[in-house]
């Protein structure tokens, strides 16, 4: 381990650092919420990832050396020495240590719009356990250090530092992975098809065939092309298409404009915009909150015209 930062660390001695800033005016898409390092011996390191509120955050975790468990979804999982932790709370997952184990670790968590996008495709790309480069591991030792050295205590600083992290990780999964010019062509043939049938079943099974490459392949190829998962983005562009509709399309019913937008249960499609929106289709389209949200489109519109030009 020589003089490394990972090595510090350790020498450092076990630490835990809660990032509680006072909010600005201005949001900031990635923040970290805490950081640390631990050695964990006993059965009550127990962390259920539905019993952690409705707040949503990550959790990025790499074990130095022993070993703990994850049940992710359905499937159980060993943790070891050298495999690294993505999770997102709230979700059906538990990670936890067993009776006489040890588990040393250390581990960053983050919440904001940024890091939980950035994760999330990760996650569609490799699952919930990483085998990452050494300079990776290292680099994210250098930011829990950081963060415990109090190198965050203003808002700029702490999300700087996440967001570091957050980009460091990214680059390992994705940076040995260009987007070549055949794939990029292919990924905008596949973002064609979902635009002209989002009323259609949209699976990733579906989008994969169209793609003409394994569902693991396309999945990484598209996450890394687009910046998420293909499910994101099918979401969010029915999302898209569902709020023009119940803004310039009066006389469509809340349920045709869920049926029309690829929403085959209104109900469902309810809970999902309000989930986005912070208000029900009804509430949006009765209140004029959609002219901010017009406006949000517009102005990403025009940065993707730029950026093109």
């Amino acid at each position: 381990m020589g003089n490394s930062v990972l090595k510090r660390l350790i020498e450092n001695g076990p630490a835990m650092k809660t990032v509680s800033l006072p909010r600005g005016r201005q949001s900031l898409h990635t923040m970290p919420t805490s950081t640390g390092y631990e050695i964990r011996t006993d059965a009550s390191y127990d962390w259920d990832g539905r019993k952690r509120g409705q707040t949503p955050f990550t959790v990025l975790q790499h074990t130095i050396s022993g070993a703990g468990n994850l049940r992710y979804e359905s499937r159980n999982h060993r943790v070891r020495e050298g495999e690294t932790l993505l999770l997102l709370v709230p979700h059906n997952h538990r990670y936890w240590l067993e009776q006489n184990g040890r588990w040393e670790f250390f581990w960053i968590s983050m919440n904001g719009e940024e890091a939980l996008r950035i994760h999330k495709a990760i996650l569609s790309t490799t699952g919930p356990i990483l085998n990452l480069k050494p300079e990776t591991i290292e680099h994210l030792a250098d930011c829990s250090l950081r963060l415990i050295s109090g190198g965050g205590e203003a808002p700029g600083s702490a999300s700087a530092i996440a967001y570091e992290a957050a980009m460091a990780l990214y680059d390992d999964v994705f940076g040995a992975h260009p987007i070549f010019s055949q794939e990029y062509r292919t990924m905008q043939h596949v973002i064609q098809h979902i635009m002209a049938n989002l009323e259609h079943p949209l699976p990733v099974e579906k989008l994969a065939e169209v793609s003409g490459l394994s569902r693991a392949h396309f999945s990484r190829v598209f996450a890394a092309s687009e910046g998420m998962p293909p499910a994101e983005f099918v979401l969010r562009k029915r999302l898209q298409r569902a709020t023009k509709l119940l803004t310039k399309a009066a006389h469509l019913s809340v349920k045709e404009v869920s049926i029309m937008s690829g929403f085959e249960d209104p109900n469902y499609f309810a809970k999902v915009f309000r989930r986005y929106f912070g208000a029900s289709p009804t509430e949006f389209r009765t209140t004029g909150m959609y002219s901010s949200v017009a406006a949000k489109n517009q102005e990403a519109a025009n940065l993707a015209r730029a950026e093109n030009e």
